[in-house]
């Protein structure tokens, strides 16, 4: 598809955008703008979140999920105009602000050493599901249970890694790219094989029927210049290998 530049927007887009994407999506919106002329307004939170404003009536354009099932549910309730696409796979890292090594995360995270753990909120957002998956599947959460922080979002499980609130945490491996320059951390990419793959879906949703410039840029998220960005941010693109 082919962008021209120069050209003023009609509408505004805004954008309800998962917590994980809090960096990239900066970056996507300033090569959408520079590409097209059009601007978006993105909207960050937790995915559950989002849905529920997006369900009592919030006027978003697009929906840009950590999973699949929320935009799933949103199409089944009538808020959005198509079934989703997958825009992109995350992958799950282990990480601290300490220099922690992580060879046996399992064993360390049962130790007197690590008092707290921090994952986001399974119920509302998809990392969090997916790390508390990981430590079922690992045997360990009944373990560790009694240590586990829950953050509203994977935003706020960055802060508590950063800020040093917990010792380590369960976070998106785009979290790398957003500490470069700001924050010391040290991570351990988790093994896919653990947790249910990470499919991110975007829908088009009914307020952003008949928006020219809404379809522009679902179009432009699953276009090439999108996938380098993502990419870039450790995410796999739809149409990546593993």
């Amino acid at each position: 598809m082919f962008f021209l530049r120069g050209v003023v927007s009609a509408q505004n887009i805004r954008v309800a955008a998962a917590a994980n994407l809090q960096s990239v999506i900066e970056v996507l919106q300033k090569d959408f703008k520079q590409r097209t002329g059009i601007t978006i307004e993105p909207v960050i939170g937790s995915s559950g979140k989002l849905v529920a404003q997006i369900s009592n009536g919030a006027p978003f354009d697009v929906f840009l999920s950590a999973d699949v099932d929320f935009p799933e549910t949103l199409l089944k309730n009538g808020f959005a105009l198509k079934k989703p696409v997958v825009y992109a796979r995350g992958s799950l890292i282990i990480c601290s602000a300490q220099n922690i090594a992580f060879d046996n995360w399992e064993r360390l995270l049962m130790t007197a050493k690590i008092k707290k753990i921090a994952i986001a909120n399974p119920a509302i957002a998809p990392y969090g599901k997916a790390a508390e998956l990981l430590l079922q599947n690992k045997g360990v959460l009944g373990e560790i249970k009694s240590k586990i922080v829950y953050g509203e979002s994977i935003s706020q499980v960055n802060t508590y890694i950063t800020t040093q609130a917990v010792e380590v945490g369960f976070t998106t491996q785009s979290f790398i790219k957003d500490a470069e320059g700001k924050s010391v951390v040290y991570y351990k990419v988790i093994d896919a094989k653990y947790y249910e793959p990470i499919l991110q879906g975007m829908v088009i949703l009914r307020h952003g029927a008949g928006n020219a410039d809404a379809e522009k840029f679902y179009q432009y998220i699953l276009g090439p210049y999108a996938r380098k960005i993502f990419q870039t941010y450790g995410y796999l693109a739809s149409q990546d290998k593993k």
